[in-house]
Formats: structure tokens, C-alpha cells, sequence
């Protein structure tokens, strides 16, 4: 069976869509805006996908390209969440719902490079490694961002006593 370039390119979409969606979504704060910037990540990868040496590190060269335009549509130091926030239908709980809602502003508070990597961590499930080739950092720093951003995280959902440890009841950050 012969494929198409534009079946390939359909695939190939379908493969990496979710994941850079995500991404961008956590990234920028709203999904309008994520979405745009995946379409661009898109046609950019497409046009230069002949500089993609190792089809197993796709996903990172996308998170790249993607981190790239993400960048370009960035307004500094003002990143408003939008009301594009995930509907009640996508999430199991109640409870489950406000926890997301609060980590969803919480990444917006906090800055962009500490947002990627809890992105890229806890989200998108991508080994540190995998980070490192996205990010374009050594592993070490990908480990020192990952701590960073933790505390700017636990700070940005407790805006109060942020220094002090955090109570037996606070939530805890974990892979989802």
C-alpha cells in the first residue's frame, strides 16, 4: 500500500496532536491560543521534517518546534488564563475538578520555564532525557528546573506561608 504524503502528514498528526496540545495548553494558559501555536509547531515540522534524523525522538523535536512558536506568541510578563479551562465532563470527581482548576492557574503564575518542565514531567510523562533533548539543557539542569519549578508550584498554590513546609493536607504533586 502506497501512503500519501498527505495521509503521512494525517498520521502523523494524529500521533503527536494530544500530547502538543497539552503542552502548548499549559504552556500559554489558553487553549485558542494553543491551538494556534500546535498549527504552527505543525506546519513548521512538516516543511522541515527531512531534518528529523530518528523517528523515535519525534516527539521531542515537536516539543521544540512547538516550544519555539510558543515562545513568539508570548506577551511578557502578562499571561492571563483564559475561561478555556478543561469542561467538568473531562475530569472523574468534583473534588478532582478544583484541583485541577487551581494547578491550571497555578502554572500560569508561574514562569514559563519552570511551566514547560512540569509540563513536560508530570503531564506528557517524558523521561528526563527525552526533557534534555527537548529543552536543549543537560540532564542536570533538567533535574535542577524540575525541583525549581516544584517549589514555584507549591508556592504559587499557596500564595500565603509559601515558605513554610507544606501540611499533611495539602496536596501533593504527582505523575497524572
Amino acid at each position: 500500500m502506497i501512503q500519501t504524503a498527505e495521509s503521512r502528514y494525517n498520521q502523523w498528526v494524529r500521533e503527536h496532536y494530544r500530547f502538543l496540545l497539552r503542552s502548548a495548553w499549559a504552556l500559554m494558559g489558553s487553549r485558542a491560543v494553543a491551538e494556534d501555536v500546535v498549527q504552527d509547531c505543525f506546519t513548521s515540522a512538516w516543511q522541515h521534517r527531512k531534518q528529523l534524523r530518528d523517528p523515535a525522538l519525534a516527539r521531542a523535536w515537536l516539543f521544540q518546534i512547538m516550544r519555539r512558536h510558543a515562545l513568539r506568541h508570548m506577551v511578557p510578563h502578562h499571561l492571563a488564563l483564559d475561561d478555556d479551562l478543561p469542561h467538568a465532563s473531562d475530569v472523574v470527581a468534583d473534588g478532582a475538578l478544583d484541583d485541577q482548576l487551581d494547578v491550571v492557574k497555578a502554572l500560569a503564575r508561574i514562569a514559563p520555564i519552570h511551566r514547560e518542565v512540569l509540563v513536560l514531567f508530570y503531564f506528557d510523562d517524558m523521561p528526563t532525557a527525552q526533557m534534555a533533548q527537548a529543552l536543549e539543557v543537560a540532564p542536570g539542569t533538567v533535574l535542577s528546573r524540575l525541583s525549581r519549578a516544584r517549589e514555584a508550584l507549591r508556592a504559587a498554590l499557596h500564595p500565603t506561608g509559601a515558605a513554610a513546609a507544606p501540611s499533611p493536607a495539602a496536596p501533593r504533586l504527582r505523575k497524572v
